[in-house]
């Protein structure tokens, strides 16, 4: 019993190093489990998925598991840093390095690429050739092709996309499928998006990677001056918020009428759907600075034929657009999210998008299956 409360006291202490105290594959603070394989502390959430991996990672509690003296000593050897600079000693720029928050197929492939497949250690010339520029096919050919089925000689692509507005974001529960991801493009001045899965996780974590790895090429090329540091948050478009709420028209005296909305800071525009896996937008809101005169506050107004009452109004130089929210809590986060994107400068690609006001974003499908 000594030995166990030794043991596990001396992991406590270990785990509350600075490089052990968050999760070594998602960064989530205080994980209380750990790899005694791998040598690396990690959250319950990825001790799960590390389970999946029982040729490769075994792993206990290190607050409730009984430790050998020999494991603890490795721990103490070890530890995420010492891991982390041998499983993610060469991580391409674009590849995406998943949070506490992300999807879980994002975070199991990160694992399985890792410690399994062992894609960042620099050992496997295979991997470090497909992460190179010079055997992408994608750097020297921006685009994506969307075929409607698969691709034949005598059949031409239903979209050639530019990788200009390129955004990829994985949406499990919008898309209805653990494995489900949005593509996003301008077709026609307008945002068109198609959502897609495939049963293998590998393979669409490896093309939403792909599209992330194309995206930074085009921004090497185009912004030869900023460092990759500066481009990395522009390779995937995360929205602030998304969900629905009702709008009237430009004289308010219109009926409301329930629309899915989505905010995205980076290119500043509140985006609005009838339903979530519309293909189409229906319309976009430009949101400007304080100084540009745009706010957003509480609104009083009532609203006509509609049955939510927590009202929201957005105030642009041209107009002033009325919002209404099913609850209060609703109400807040949007006030909140919007507040953010009006709080933040706009940069010289936001005075050229207000001016011409297209979105753009794009898109590729080869042996994935379309959402319908």
């Amino acid at each position: 019993m000594a030995s166990l409360e030794r043991n596990n006291k001396i992991l406590l202490d270990l785990v509350r190093q600075p490089c052990n105290n968050t999760c070594a594959d998602c960064g989530a603070p205080e994980p209380d489990w750990a790899s005694y394989t791998l040598g690396i502390f990690v959250c319950l959430n990825c001790s799960g998925l590390h389970r999946n991996l029982p040729g490769v990672s075994k792993v206990k509690s290190i607050r409730l598991d009984l430790w050998e003296d020999s494991l603890v000593e490795f721990m103490r050897e070890r530890g995420n840093s010492e891991a982390k600079a041998t499983f993610e000693k060469c991580v391409p720029a674009f590849f995406y390095r998943p949070q506490q928050k992300d999807c879980i197929v994002l975070k199991d492939q990160w694992i399985h690429a890792k410690y399994e497949r062992r894609e960042f250690t620099g050992e496997n010339n295979f991997y470090q050739q497909v992460y190179s520029s010079g055997n992408n096919p994608f750097y020297s050919k921006p685009s994506l092709n969307h075929f409607v089925k698969k691709k034949t000689k005598s059949k031409l692509p239903k979209a050639v996309i530019n990788m200009k507005d390129l955004s990829a974001v994985f949406q499990p529960e919008k898309v209805g499928h653990a494995h489900g991801l949005q593509i996003s493009y301008l077709q026609d001045q307008r945002m068109r998006n198609l959502f897609v899965y495939h049963e293998n996780g590998q393979v669409i974590v490896s093309l939403f990677n792909a599209i992330r790895a194309t995206r930074l090429a085009y921004l090497q090329r185009t912004h030869p001056s900023l460092r990759d540091n500066d481009l990395i948050p522009q390779l995937t478009r995360h929205c602030l918020k998304e969900g629905y709420m009702e709008k009237t028209g430009p004289t308010q005296r219109e009926p409301f009428k329930k629309r899915w909305f989505t905010l995205c800071s980076m290119d500043r525009k509140l985006l609005y759907f009838k339903n979530p896996l519309d293909a189409t937008e229906l319309g976009a809101v430009f949101i400007g600075t304080e100084s540009h005169s745009y706010s957003v506050s509480e609104s009083s107004c009532k609203s006509r034929g509609g049955r939510w009452h927590c009202g929201i109004t957005l105030q642009t130089p041209g107009r002033q657009f009325v919002f209404m929210c099913e609850q209060e809590q609703e109400r807040r986060e949007w006030l909140e999210a919007l507040r953010r994107v009006i709080s933040q400068p706009m940069t010289p690609e936001d005075y050229a998008s207000k001016i011409s006001h297209p979105i753009q974003c794009s898109v590729m499908s080869s042996c994935i299956q379309q959402k319908a």
